[in-house]
């Protein structure tokens, strides 16, 4: 018998064996979905943490199917195996739907007495967790929270720790609604829109490409594990990162004055970055620990804002340090966007009140990171001290210093300019890199003469200029000719549809801006070339490859992502959980910026080619708005 046939014959009688045995293969084959059991409710933030959240016990949810199943990021969490296909199967669904298809047991419920069969009851507690939230009529943040979402858990994997959530999952106590009409709602409530207690699939997605893309581009984000969809557009939004705390889970209890709520938040935050690596030179002493803590928190701050404002991000930051996680993960897509343009005025229309804009952001992060020098004092002395007494902490300083480097840096990333090289530029040319930024600076702020306006979601005014357009084409127009373009030339480049006549006009300041940044642009050249002994040729050509990729003509903003969605939404009943992460993946795959990136897998045609090409077509119309 030859080694195939009697490897065959010994895959035969393990099958009858477990067929004997009356362990079918197909339950031996569901073993491989086993580490969905971890997730039951249960997390290490209950015991530790035991005024950081509100218990609710669950029940199933039954009617729902997987929409969408992130198998990427499962594989990244040990859900599935590694060797997993990108395919939903009928085990998987169920141990998806087990999992995840829950609504839990309101307040409304107890008061009523609604009762429930006992086999659909969960086991474990819930939680909704507490935090700061300034819609709420108490600002200390003794009523608010997480009001339509619930904590699933935690699970542990290749020694990192990731927090699952789900939103969706019933109408908590912690909702805006609940204290400020002073009743308790029923999950599912038509009377009432957030306050029901159930999201919306359109969320969900939106979520979905948004945080994809973001992440493929190096932002720090919550991501879509998987959509659960019931009738009527309902959903069950499942999402997971490392790290689910935010800034405004410390705040509650320093607003409040409760120390030991807020020691034992802020240790368990800091616990869990050192055990998920995040954080690896840790000090020993208590004390040394919350300055350390500080110290981190100010540089994650620091970066991000820079970070947002030279990616066009707009992320409503605000006081509560509710719209972003402490590691700087951009989570609740629903105010989020992405500008193609710096819109620097735009605004978010929240009904009773405006958000910051984009350029407010930085003194809002600032502002947080204050705080957190306030709570750290706050730990180590026992007296909750003014926030104004920290105004001139060398933190702040160290802040303002991180901003700039960052701000710099960024700079050189977008004109294409190579790791190694911006650390030379960095250290060796600051004041160069430093005015090549005002000048920047000065075409990318520059508004249209028609002034603010309202928008869908708020109030604009526009900008008028495109620099990505003006970094990707100048260096191929340089490596061609061998000299500086036409004044005329180079606003017919940056110019947007936004812009009209009269916003085009070359008075005699803008035209020594022109000429300022194309002089400054062919000084970085020269300097990179002497400084690496080469040819200013195969300097331009090495910027322009990376600077094409990085400023590609088509770039996600927040309104092509919303139409997209709406795209989608119309195509949902023929696109099931295997084409949607298909889709989703080539998308992201798309958009993926970074000029040092090898693309996981070939982007091929497939039988959605066609739906891609009208999503790339809309990325490409509305690529210059908010």
């Amino acid at each position: 018998m030859s080694v195939k046939c009697f490897r065959l014959k010994k895959i035969v009688e393990i099958s009858y064996n477990y067929s004997c045995m009356g362990t079918p293969l197909k339950k031996f084959e569901k073993r491989k979905y086993s580490k969905f059991h971890q997730v039951n409710g249960k997390h290490a933030l209950q015991k530790k943490c035991p005024e950081s959240f509100v218990p609710y016990k669950a029940r199933k949810r039954k009617g729902g199917k997987v929409a969408f199943f992130n198998f990427e990021l499962a594989k990244e969490m040990g859900l599935i195996p590694k060797n997993h296909e990108h395919e939903m199967n009928g085990d998987l669904e169920e141990k998806i739907l087990d999992t995840f298809s829950i609504v839990i047991i309101n307040e409304y419920d107890i008061i009523n007495d609604i009762e429930f069969p006992e086999e659909d009851i969960l086991p474990n507690h819930y939680m909704a967790t507490r935090y700061l939230q300034l819609q709420h009529p108490n600002k200390q943040g003794k009523t608010s929270g997480d009001g339509r979402s619930i904590w699933n858990g935690e699970i542990r994997h290749s020694g990192k720790t990731w927090d699952i959530s789900s939103c969706g999952t019933g109408a908590t106590r912690l909702s805006p609604a609940t204290h400020i009409q002073k009743k308790y709602f029923q999950t599912g409530d038509p009377t009432i829109s957030y306050g029901c207690g159930y999201s919306e699939i359109d969320e969900g997605l939106a979520t979905l490409f948004f945080s994809e893309v973001l992440r493929k581009n190096g932002h720090q984000t919550e991501r879509v594990l998987g959509i659960i969809e019931f009738s009527n557009g309902i959903s069950i939004n499942i999402r997971a990162h490392e790290n689910l705390l935010r800034p405004s889970h410390m705040f509650n209890h320093l607003k409040q004055g409760n120390y030991e709520g807020l020691k034992d938040i802020v240790n368990f935050y800091i616990d869990k970055q050192v055990t998920n690596k995040v954080w690896t030179e840790l000090p020993k002493t208590q004390k040394a620990q919350y300055r350390y803590f500080v110290d981190k928190q100010v540089e994650v701050f620091a970066n991000l804002s820079a970070d947002f404002e030279d990616d066009y991000i707009f992320c409503w930051l605000d006081w509560d340090g509710d719209n972003i996680l402490m590691d700087g993960g951009i989570i609740d897509y629903g105010s989020i966007r992405q500008f193609g343009l710096f819109h620097h005025e735009y605004r978010f229309d929240d009904v009773q009140r405006y958000s910051t804009s984009i350029k407010e952001q930085k003194e809002k992060a600032k502002l947080i990171a204050k705080t957190f020098i306030q709570i750290s004092e706050y730990l180590i002395t026992g007296d909750r001290e003014p926030l104004a007494n920290f105004n001139d902490h060398r933190a702040m300083s160290k802040f303002d210093e991180i901003f700039e480097r960052r701000k710099n840096e960024n700079l050189l990333k977008k004109i294409g300019v190579a790791t190694k090289e911006r650390e030379y530029l960095l250290q060796s040319q600051f004041k160069f890199v430093t005015d090549f930024r005002k000048v920047f600076s000065y075409f990318e702020r520059a508004k249209s003469a028609e002034g603010l306006h309202t928008v869908a979601d708020g109030v604009n005014w526009n900008a008028i200029f495109c620099m990505r357009d003006i970094l990707r084409e100048l260096p191929q127009i340089l490596l061609h000719r061998g000299s500086s373009i036409e004044r005329s030339e180079f606003i017919d480049i940056i110019k947007s549809t936004y812009a009209t006549y009269d916003d085009l006009e070359i008075s005699s300041y803008r035209a020594k801006k022109i000429d300022e940044f194309q002089s400054l642009y062919w000084k970085l050249v020269s300097k990179l070339s002497r400084k690496f002994n080469r040819e200013e040729s195969d300097t331009l050509l090495q910027i322009m490859m990376r600077s094409s990729v990085i400023n590609k003509y088509d770039r996600v903003t927040g309104d092509s992502i919303s139409n997209i969605v709406e795209k989608v939404m119309k195509r949902r009943p023929k696109l099931g959980a295997n084409e949607l992460f298909q889709i989703m993946h080539e998308f992201s795959e798309y958009q993926n910026l970074d000029p040092d990136n090898k693309r996981t897998v070939k982007v091929k045609k497939s039988e959605h080619s066609k739906m891609m090409k009208g999503m790339l077509q809309i990325v490409r119309e509305f690529r210059e708005g908010i």
